[in-house]
């Protein structure tokens, strides 16, 4: 059903494929008379306009984008502007929408959750912005009704910025990124490649969007085949796909690790933006006579079929068929994977979820920017027409993406149906997708329509004891599982008719509601500022050399930005840097913390003017040992700090406090084989620290060893390809290489600044 090409290829006339072999330029001079030159070819995509007409440099292999419009959330949007205003903001340059979806909740930390929304509210009008209120809508979904246009570019602090389907390149990026465009700077990055994925035949009764999304990242997540790329939906299988249906897909496009998404526009996509009063904001997008793609992926939808992710990540993907077909070996399966998380840590098993040769799941949630979508909501609704969850421990919870959906399915007849079920529908929020709502009971299985399944999103703190599993499925399914009173059900079982429902938007709801400055700043507001917002602790710029700690290692091959700074319970605290560093690697190695500031110490005491030895013992014999072969490592200007080492750092989220929280506790650094997004990196760069890259195999150093890097402001300064640098190991130098990869001069200077605040102060 989904299968990946060994080579690029040429889409002609937007229907037939040409492999990029020695016979293409032949064949396709046969078929249009046009000579192809493969430099000219991948222009006529449709990534490539829309980056081009965005790009205010003079080469298109080194881009320098300007976004149209900036979207946050209530986790990011008060560290974003707090940035900003250190950098000198005076007004949003372009429109800027602060939505509050994540920290709505308003329960944990006393105020400082309605603290954090009125920081936003008065932001918004101080500096010519946009405020969405609590529970009115999921960043995503207000972006898709209200911010989105055909050929736009949307920068989001949030991984799952992704609107393609409605003609709009969208990223989701770390803060820093947005406070760039704040600043009037640019998006700076290589020219991605375009990964073609190419839709053919219509899916079976049943199968939903979450279905064909976890089968295109169960195809190319481990292997990397469109990691930092765009994807490109095209073929004659999008046309036969409602608006939503092509959303679904598309909001998951970010567990793929690809860059961004597109997709060809059409007349259902002109109809979305006519249904939302936004008819001109339509624009027909499709790739060139003959476009060229970088790779090439064939998704036949009518293969696809009830689709689960198990726990604990997205691309853990089976067919729901197979699951019950294979329940005791898949479920081991699961088991065993755990254990690189886990370790010994927690007695982890789901073979009691096994009741009658049947996988009983203990909850069902059907939520956010994913599952929240009206076609999804009334499929599940079709399907649980007549039924009942039951009384026992099986639950179902729904949240609707927007209150203009929740408006639409209480008209429609949907709602009161779901609530008949026993199912409980609540407002637009996104906790279910990070940890912050809908916690089961411990060892519970819950089965989610969200976007991401990751080891304690659903609430599990192994450091206590409590773990609980979440596996991603389609809508439709969930329901069928919730008709079948929780035992795992496909959606294909379901025999019955899904019903046409119209939607109809109500534009009154945002209106009187909404908060929308139309653009014009007020320098005379006050922002509200509570107990809990604090300012961003003074950094240092990068000195000559640096002693560095390694304070913790992980061997895991992936290690997610949930795992660098824990979601859920810690969100409330994302405003207050040093409050929040405290949760640093929580979950995952509980000592960093106290051993990071115990080597912050040292970097303290030098700033302070005072004795390094005496704030840090241990050194006086490590620097012994340094200064028998660099006599004037500390005459020349030093830093003292930590780093972490892991395998491959960063899938996930966009959070720009998985490496902030690193920095504030004196963080110099990571040390890794590979990164697993560019979003992680590009924010270890903008808060100053160093992206190194070491090569696989055996590591020179291991956790409490002490590195020195000699003149490593030089050597980012005159962009050494190679740095020499050096472990102490057994009372002597034990030298090895690592390397920084590519980066841009102002990426260079940021790090010599020591962070972006100061680089933008300079």
């Amino acid at each position: 059903m989904v299968t990946l090409m060994e080579t690029g290829a040429y889409l002609v006339n937007g229907t037939e494929v040409v492999a990029d072999t020695a016979e293409a330029a032949a064949l396709i001079k046969n078929k249009t008379g046009l000579d192809i030159v493969k430099e000219e070819a991948l222009k006529n995509t449709i990534a490539y306009g829309i980056l081009e007409s965005h790009n205010t440099s003079d080469n298109m292999d080194k881009l320098r984008i300007k976004f149209d419009k900036l979207t946050s959330h209530d986790i990011t949007f008060v560290g974003i502007i707090q940035t900003a205003r250190a950098s000198g903001l005076e007004k949003f340059p372009i429109p800027y929408v602060l939505t509050n979806c994540h920290n709505s909740l308003c329960a944990v930390g006393g105020t400082i959750n309605e603290d954090d929304h009125m920081f936003g509210l008065t932001c918004a009008k101080k500096y010519g912005g946009v405020y969405v209120p609590p529970h009115q809508a999921v960043i995503h979904q207000f972006a898709r009704e209200m911010l989105a246009g055909g050929g736009r570019m949307i920068l989001g602090s949030d991984s799952h910025t992704r609107y393609g389907a409605l003609g709009t390149m969208a990223m989701g990026e770390g803060g820093p990124e947005l406070v760039k465009q704040l600043l009037n700077q640019t998006y700076d990055i290589d020219r991605p490649g375009v990964v073609g994925i190419y839709l053919t035949g219509k899916p079976m009764h049943g199968v939903g969007p979450q279905d064909v999304a976890i089968a295109l990242i169960g195809a190319v997540f481990a292997n990397g085949y469109v990691k930092n790329k765009v994807l490109e939906f095209v073929g004659p299988g999008v046309a036969g796909l409602s608006a939503d249906f092509r959303i679904g897909i598309d909001v998951m496009t970010t567990e793929t690790t690809c860059l961004s998404s597109i997709w060809q526009t059409d007349a259902e996509i002109e109809k979305f933006y006519e249904i939302h009063g936004r008819k001109e904001d339509y624009k027909e997008l499709n790739p060139g006579q003959v476009a060229y793609y970088d790779k090439f992926i064939t998704i036949d939808l009518s293969q696809v079929k009830p689709m689960i992710a198990m726990p604990f990540h997205p691309s853990n993907a089976y067919t729901i068929e197979d699951v019950n077909a294979n329940l005791a070996d898949i479920l081991h399966e699961v088991e065993e994977r755990a254990k690189v998380s886990f370790g010994d840590k927690i007695d982890y098993s789901l073979q009691d979820k096994i009741r009658n040769g049947k996988l009983y799941v203990d909850q069902g949630v059907i939520a956010g920017c994913a599952g929240g979508g009206f076609e999804n909501i009334c499929a599940a609704a079709d399907i649980l027409k007549g039924h009942y969850i039951g009384a026992d421990e099986f639950t179902l919870n729904v949240y609707p993406a927007s209150t203009p959906i929740y408006m639409e399915l209480m008209k429609n007849g949907c709602a009161a149906t779901l609530l008949e079920t026993g199912a409980i529908l609540k407002t637009a929020f996104c906790g279910p997708c990070f940890g912050a709502g809908d916690t089961p009971a411990n060892n519970a299985f819950s089965i989610r329509h969200s976007t991401r399944n990751f080891p304690n999103r659903e609430g599990s703190k192994i450091q206590s004891g409590q773990i609980a599993s979440v596996a991603l499925m389609d809508a439709r399914s969930i329901a069928a599982t919730a008709a079948n009173k929780g035992f795992l059900t496909a959606a294909t079982d379901f025999d019955g008719k899904f019903e046409t429902y119209n939607y109809h938007f109500d534009e009154k709801i945002y209106a009187n509601r909404v908060y929308d400055s139309k653009g014009v700043a007020d320098p005379s507001v006050e922002i509200k500022f509570g107990p809990n917002i604090k300012d961003w602790p003074a950094m240092s710029e990068l000195p000559n050399n640096l002693v560095l700690r390694v304070v913790s290692e992980i061997h895991d091959p992936v290690t997610t930005t949930d795992e660098l700074i824990p979601s859920g319970e810690t969100s409330s605290y994302r405003s207050n840097p040093l409050g929040l560093a405290e949760f640093t690697l929580s979950r995952k190695d509980p000592e960093y913390v106290g051993l990071a500031k115990d080597m912050q110490k040292a970097q303290t005491a030098l700033m302070a003017g005072e004795d390094v030895f005496a704030a840090k013992a241990e050194l006086r014999e490590v620097m012994a040992v340094i200064e028998k072969e660099f006599p004037d490592a500390r005459e020349a200007g030093i830093g003292y700090g930590s780093t972490i080492f892991a395998v491959k750092p960063g899938d996930g989220s966009a959070r720009e406090q998985a490496a902030s929280c690193q920095k504030v506790l004196g963080g110099w650094a990571n040390i890794a084989n590979e990164y697993a997004t560019k979003r992680y990196r590009s924010n270890l760069i903008n808060w100053g620290m160093l992206p190194f890259i070491i090569k696989e195999g055996a590591l020179p150093f291991k956790r409490l060893d002490y590195l020195y890097l000699p003149n490593i402001r030089k050597a980012v300064e005159e962009k050494t390809d190679v740095i020499k640098c050096y472990a102490v190991v057994d009372g002597a130098l034990k030298e090895f290489e690592m390397t920084l990869g590519d980066l841009t001069n102002e990426e260079r200077q940021i790090i010599l600044d020591g962070c972006l605040i100061n680089y933008n102060r300079v």
